[in-house]
């Protein structure tokens, strides 16, 4: 089931992209991670080399306290006791493949966690995800469980969110920083992410349900066993699309930015079908 416009679009930007010059989003590969690998700094104050493997007491997470999480290319901050995400952030770091020009490029506000009031409790465990060392992966339990995967790359999949609630969904909410927009892409027909710059990226659902969307915001509902996970560069496109998707920067992410308010239709939750956007 396709979600419903309730809110106007901007008028479509077809005929400005005819008049645009090319500018190609670089596809994922080994060098947008070159020389990535995260510190994890806990809220004592201790820092985790990358790829160190731990297990972070209970006692060392004080309740509302965060992680910080720092990359070569990428940089965010984690609450110990719902695994909310705030602060997301491209460093701005030298890369081929770089979406920034260079600067420092925060694009969440924060990826707010509804556990349904169930709180992490149990011991942190940090480890790597792959032998590149770029990865990154954090689980903690107790009431539920959450799990994210990141990786420190200019372009990719870079962010996966993970939770489980007991029986019901989690309610995730993103924000995203200022200056950075959803828009409809003209060419994929998708709701993606831009700043009127070099910026594409995309939500990456599975077994997820879209409530809200807003230009700034969007709400989901994940099932257990699903995931949030977040796009960046050629990757947030789908590779069926023909080349001229890359040919629209600025004027199209700005003049289809999202107006209004878009909703799923009544009878859509729950049960929902699975969202693919």
């Amino acid at each position: 089931m396709r979600l419903k416009k309730l809110g106007l679009l901007a008028v479509s930007a077809a005929a400005s992209v005819a008049a645009l010059a090319p500018a190609s989003a670089p596809a994922a590969t080994s060098v947008g991670c070159e020389g990535g690998g995260f510190t994890v700094t806990l809220p004592g104050g201790r820092t985790l080399a990358p790829g160190q493997d731990a297990k972070v007491a209970a006692s060392a997470l004080p309740a509302g306290s965060r992680l910080h999480v720092q990359g070569r290319y990428v940089q965010f901050d984690v609450g110990v006791t719902d695994f909310s995400i705030y602060d997301w952030a491209l460093t701005g770091a030298a890369n081929p493949q770089d979406l920034t020009g260079g600067r420092f490029t925060p694009i969440w506000a924060s990826k707010v966690a509804d556990l349904k009031g169930a709180k992490l409790s149990r011991e942190l465990e940090v480890k790597p995800n792959d032998a590149a060392g770029s990865g990154l992966v954090l689980q903690r339990s107790g009431g539920a469980k959450m799990k994210v995967q990141a990786k420190d790359c200019a372009t990719g999949g870079v962010f996966q969110l993970e939770g489980e609630a007991g029986s019901a969904p989690v309610t995730f909410t993103h924000t995203l920083a200022p200056g950075v927009f959803y828009f409809l892409s003209p060419f994929t027909g998708k709701t993606q992410i831009g700043n009127g710059d070099r910026l594409i990226a995309k939500d990456s659902p599975m077994a997820a349900t879209r409530l809200t969307q807003t230009a700034t915001s969007s709400t989901w509902s994940v099932q257990s066993g699903g995931r949030m996970g977040f796009v960046l560069g050629e990757d947030a496109v789908e590779t069926t699309v023909p080349s001229p998707v890359n040919s629209c920067v600025s004027e199209c992410q700005a003049q289809n930015q999202i107006r209004g308010t878009l909703t799923v239709p009544d009878g859509a939750l729950p049960g929902g079908e699975t969202e693919t956007d």
